[in-house]
């Protein structure tokens, strides 16, 4: 998994890395008001306001920008109707409060449902019933399935055409990074037999 790095700018006057800038061009970084007020007589001939309002009250105090929400990236699998195979996928999660209070993030998949707003399935037993150490997200379009869209051929090859019921639309399926289900590890091939389990079940 992969973390995109929080804002860290270094200040202009003393190069110490901060989170603040100017509020009325955004584009020029401070680590103290002070900064900011020493280095305006310079600054004040670049600084282009960002809006009509800002232009008329020029603004002498550094701000922080706004938040910036940290996207964590994680590999899922994803199903897709017209494709013979499963492929591995890189999927932005949008986290839900902090770590310590252990809301999973949110996966940014809405891309590849663009017939509906998705629903989700949770595996957690795999083959012969056993509990998945690692339980599996699926996302799948109700749409889809409830309208008989084209069969997923992804989902028909590795159950081997053998499934009492056809599956339709797209899905993507996301492992969680525990039984907890707090986050979510990079999912791969080796997740296939217990899906193949799922979809060979489905009714």
């Amino acid at each position: 998994m992969n973390n995109t790095s929080l804002i860290n700018h270094p200040c202009i006057i003393c190069c110490r890395p901060t989170s603040m800038w100017c509020s009325r061009c955004q584009n020029a970084w401070y680590c103290t008001p002070e900064h900011l007020q020493n280095d305006w007589p310079r600054h004040r001939r670049e600084c282009v306001p960002i809006n009509a309002q800002q232009a008329q009250y020029p603004n002498m105090i550094a701000t922080p920008p706004p938040a910036q929400t940290e996207l964590v990236s994680v590999s899922a699998l994803l199903f897709m109707p017209h494709e013979e195979r499963s492929r591995i996928i890189t999927v932005q999660c949008r986290p839900q409060g902090t770590i310590s209070q252990g809301i999973c993030p949110t996966p940014l998949v809405q891309e590849y449902f663009t017939e509906s707003v998705p629903n989700t399935i949770i595996l957690t037993q795999g083959l012969n019933g056993e509990p998945l150490r690692f339980p599996l997200h699926i996302w799948y379009c109700p749409t889809s399935l409830q309208r008989g869209s084209p069969i997923n051929r992804a989902i028909y090859r590795i159950t081997n055409g053998h499934a009492s019921k056809p599956w339709c639309g797209p899905v993507v399926v996301l492992k969680f990074n525990g039984s907890r289900r707090q986050g979510y590890s990079d999912a791969g091939s080796n997740d296939l037999p217990a899906l193949s389990a799922y979809f060979l079940a489905y009714k």
